[in-house]
């Protein structure tokens, strides 16, 4: 940066200075504007002499390109968002990795956010990235209307959704077999002899939530066992309601012998319960999670694979950003049941 410069920001109490331009790159250098674009681009027709020159000034000036202009040319910014439905969620870890390594391997910036389950927010989210001119998106969706999206696809910006279906619109989407998952889940528990399994899930309105309900429901009907009312909760998974619904189902004289919990933590919360009990309830959790392995008994869950979710997701967006044809696709990941102990043991009466 001109030394006129700097003293200008310092005269004026700013820590940060302007950024240095190509202009200053070339005056250091003293070469022209053309030559540094050549250096700065990669293309030929610069003597070694001369790059490097260009090269020491841009190190000494601390020059970084603005790639706005190329975005301009090329119609393409190398970079992708994520909308997530929850950062916190430890579920959405190794999702955003494994998207953020496919787009590091194309050679692209991930961009995400969260949408804080709130489908509002999921909106304003997904359009602000848009805005900033990301060739496409991957959305883990809060809502389920997502026609507000329509143009910015018609207008080239590729969409993978994630975990849930899009709502109102066709596009791609990766999913769990939320369905089978929860089927063979509550399976497991029957086989074991419980016939009283209750079902703690998420909010209904949610897709895997109510695909989870629908597994849980058809293993039930598969084994001819009638399914009380109470022994069903869907709502919040705050801890709690959880807790409310898990004391409802334990309490009176026909109490449930099982229960399957709808998410990782819906199943943190209900081995908390649990643990204040002396009657031990088999337990069979839907989602992995960190040190189920290590508690007593170990917890038996359906676990989905979220990398293989982020990274599919994010492999078939680069697909269509390629310019893969074909109408949009439904890819669905199989679920794995890993026994711990929890989901074994038997009804205690």
């Amino acid at each position: 940066m001109p030394e006129t410069t700097r003293r200008a920001d310092r005269a004026n109490g700013s820590r940060y200075g302007n950024r240095p331009t190509m202009k200053d790159v070339a005056a250091r250098a003293g070469v022209g504007l053309k030559t540094v674009s050549r250096v700065v681009n990669g293309e030929a027709g610069v003597t070694p002499d001369t790059e490097r020159r260009v090269r020491e000034a841009i190190e000494a000036l601390g020059f970084r390109r603005n790639d706005s202009a190329r975005v301009l040319r090329k119609g393409r910014t190398a970079s992708i968002g994520l909308v997530l439905e929850d950062l916190a969620d430890p579920f959405y870890g190794p999702l955003s990795r494994a998207v953020e390594e496919v787009a590091r391997a194309h050679g692209a910036l991930l961009i995400n956010g969260s949408s804080a389950e709130d489908p509002e927010r999921e909106q304003e989210l997904a359009l602000a990235l848009c805005a900033r001119r990301v060739d496409g998106l991957v959305v883990i969706p809060a809502g389920d209307d997502h026609r507000y999206l329509e143009p910015e696809i018609r207008a080239g910006v590729a969409t993978v959704f994630v975990d849930r279906p899009a709502g109102g619109i066709d596009a791609d989407v990766v999913l769990s077999d939320n369905f089978g998952g929860a089927r063979d889940g509550v399976a497991h528990l029957i086989a074991h002899g419980h016939r009283r399994i209750g079902f703690i899930g998420d909010m209904p309105r949610i897709h895997t939530a109510a695909e989870r309900l629908r597994g849980y429901r058809a293993a039930m009907e598969e084994a001819g066992i009638p399914v009380a009312e109470g022994w069903m909760s869907l709502g919040a998974t705050d801890p709690e309601r959880v807790r409310r619904a898990t004391e409802e189902m334990l309490a009176g004289p026909d109490p449930v012998t099982a229960v399957f919990t709808g998410n990782n933590r819906v199943t943190v919360t209900v081995i908390r319960v649990l643990a204040e009990r002396d009657r031990p309830v088999a337990l069979v959790g839907f989602d992995d999670f960190e040190l189920a392995d290590l508690l007593q008994p170990g917890v038996t869950v359906v676990a989905q694979d979220a990398a293989a979710l982020g990274r599919t997701a994010a492999d078939r967006l680069f697909q269509r950003l390629d310019g893969a044809p074909g109408t949009p696709e439904r890819i669905e990941l199989p679920t794995r049941l890993i026994t711990r102990g929890s989901g074994e043991l038997p009804p205690a009466d």
